[in-house]
């Protein structure tokens, strides 16, 4: 079969087509694997039964019921919550939004994609630009959604050692270049894989390196503010004409339904719109029905702040001190967990790849990522990429620990 380029590029091997297939296919065949590898949010009970009262009210009227299963919505998303959103962000945070700042996409993954080709790749007048990473290690998902080759700029970070087993990354301002071949700028906040969180002066003077050179910075907030807030320290949301906020339905406890939001101004919104038509002609309307009530009366903060964020961060300081336990003095250490659902470690001087840790990980069913996957746009060998894992700990404390005993027990094998 022979393929065009676009078919070689996307169905050549990828990192999230490796860390999909890893997790469905041990859901499938039935081992007793120790899922420490996917970003699929918890099922909280008080979450779960949220949405579970609404599902009912949805299904029990027959107006709802049809808008839910029977009605397209516009390419730009559900009307009533496109509209509603604007109105709780303005409340929350004192933004100037209408309806036409916001659209919906069928999940984060396809607005990324869409933005992505916009502003990066080839143009019109025969140039080419690329997105830029202000840091990397960044999300696995980024790597492949370009079009064209050479389509990401990233930048190593700043490593700031915090104590003898705790690290943050930062921003290395004095290495980061922005000049005409750059689309867009673009960062999470907290930042898949590590939990990082950019701190508020980083990102003024990111907006400020947008602003001077006219182009857009995208801020992918899926685990950030408004919700699902986790977020495990401080950070003010930020939004102007030149930002693309994009939020995402998926780690409030939706990751089914596929709902992404993107925040922009009125140009960018029409655009994504008319790529809406194109590609799937409109969102999907579950995830907006569903959320749409909390979002009107502003219940969801509630949910965040009193559920959902203080869940994930005891999970996360219980995995730490797990680690501190188990890993003893090796050379071992974790990023500080300022948000997200997961843990980065970094073994300094690892003997052997992440890639191979990993594979002999899941030999003793644990599943995690290889660190390596993360770095799009650093294409020399910097060693810091081969020795670093994601790990997630959304899972129980029995399999969280059981799975860090088994990391820790073949980590200690390669140090000896």
């Amino acid at each position: 079969m022979k393929l065009s380029a676009f078919g070689e590029k996307f169905t050549s091997h990828s990192g999230i087509l490796s860390l999909m297939d890893d997790l469905g296919n041990a859901l499938a065949d039935g081992k007793d694997m120790i899922m420490m590898g996917g970003g699929n949010p918890a099922h909280i009970p008080e979450v779960e039964a949220v949405f579970r009262q609404r599902l009912r009210q949805i299904t029990e009227s027959q107006a709802e019921f049809t808008r839910l299963v029977g009605t397209y919505d516009p390419p730009q998303g559900e009307k009533d919550f496109v509209r509603e959103m604007a109105a709780f962000l303005n409340r929350q945070f004192g933004w100037q939004l209408t309806a036409n700042n916001i659209a919906l996409s069928n999940g984060s993954q396809a607005a990324f994609f869409m933005l992505f080709n916009m502003f990066a790749g080839r143009y019109g007048d025969g140039g080419h630009k690329r997105i830029q990473l202000p840091l990397a290690p960044e999300y696995i998902g980024y790597a492949d959604a370009g079009l064209s080759d050479d389509f990401f700029a990233a930048n190593k970070p700043e490593i700031e050692h915090l104590d003898q087993h705790t690290f943050k990354y930062r921003v290395d301002f004095q290495e980061l270049v922005i000049d005409d071949s750059i689309g867009a700028i673009c960062v999470s906040r907290p930042t898949n894989p590590t939990g990082n969180v950019l701190t508020d002066s980083e990102i003024e003077r990111l907006d400020s390196l947008a602003l001077q050179h006219d182009i857009p910075m995208i801020i992918d907030g899926a685990y950030g503010t408004p919700f699902p807030k986790l977020i495990f320290t401080e950070a003010t949301p930020r939004w102007n004409e030149h930002t693309i906020l994009c939020l995402s339905l998926s780690k409030l406890g939706l990751p089914a339904v596929r709902t992404g939001i993107v925040v922009a101004n009125e140009q960018v919104i029409r655009a994504l719109s008319g790529i809406n038509a194109i590609m799937n002609l409109a969102p999907n309307s579950t995830g907006s029905l569903l959320a749409l009530d909390m979002i009107r009366d502003d219940s969801i903060n509630a949910l965040c702040e009193n559920v959902i964020r203080p869940y994930y961060q005891e999970k996360a300081q219980f995995a730490v001190n797990c680690l501190k336990e188990k890993l003893g003095d090796i050379p071992w250490h974790v990023h500080k967990p300022e948000g997200a659902m997961f843990l980065w470690l970094w073994f300094e001087g690892l003997p052997v790849s992440s890639l191979e840790l990993y594979e002999r990980l899941k030999a003793r069913n644990v599943l995690v990522v290889s660190g390596h996957y993360f770095f799009p746009g650093i294409d020399d060998d910097w060693p810091h990429k081969h020795e670093c894992l994601r790990l997630t700990y959304t899972r129980d404390h029995q399999d969280v620990e059981q799975g860090l005993t088994i990391l820790a027990e073949e980590v200690h094998k390669l140090y000896r």
